[in-house]
């Protein structure tokens, strides 16, 4: 069982953390965040945010954990934020950008060209000899991460080649081919 709703989050210095009855703002130099909470009481005290739950319910228990962990992701992405790599691995794997739009070629007969969300700041680097990498980089966890889940999706790795759109550093589990 996890007992991570019962250690406290610091607040750390330049940010600033409001909290009404069911929603906590978090402001710092890179952004603003807003989470609303049901069932967990939250209290700020001595630099501290601290989560109690009412009971011992497997709801309760599982929202005294989520909530901890929310509102520290918020934190530590208004002072330092995330960054998440994609690297593109096949043969005339492109990838570049112009602005917030990402065109990417992964292997279909036309370009995939994505809009961003302002929030995600996006930068492409293509080296010769080198797979061409997507960087996205936010001060929210949850968007960076769903929007490269999606970037993903376009074309996952597959095992027997390991061509496709990988995260930088993840490994991916191969197959032996056809034995002739």
């Amino acid at each position: 069982m996890s007992r991570i709703g019962y250690s406290p989050v610091s607040i750390p210095e330049g940010v600033t953390v409001d909290l009404t009855d069911d929603t906590i703002t978090v402001k710092g130099k890179l952004g603003e965040l807003k989470q609303t909470f049901s069932e967990i009481t939250v209290k700020i005290e001595d630099n501290e945010i601290n989560f109690e739950r009412p009971s011992d319910k497997k709801t309760h228990k599982a929202k005294h954990g989520l909530y901890r962990s929310l509102v520290f992701n918020m934190i530590q992405g208004v002072t330092e934020g995330f960054t998440k790599e994609l690297e593109l691995v096949g043969v005339g794997y492109r990838a570049s950008n112009q602005g917030q739009k990402l065109d990417i070629a992964v292997g279909f007969s036309h370009n995939i060209v994505i809009d961003l969300a302002p929030e995600v700041k996006l930068e492409t680097i293509s080296e010769k000899g080198k797979n061409p990498i997507i960087k996205l980089s936010s001060f929210d966890k949850q968007l960076v991460s769903q929007v490269a889940a999606k970037i993903r999706s376009f074309r996952r790795p597959e095992p027997y080649k390991g061509k496709g759109i990988r995260y930088v550093g993840e490994y991916i589990r191969r197959k032996a081919g056809k034995s002739a």
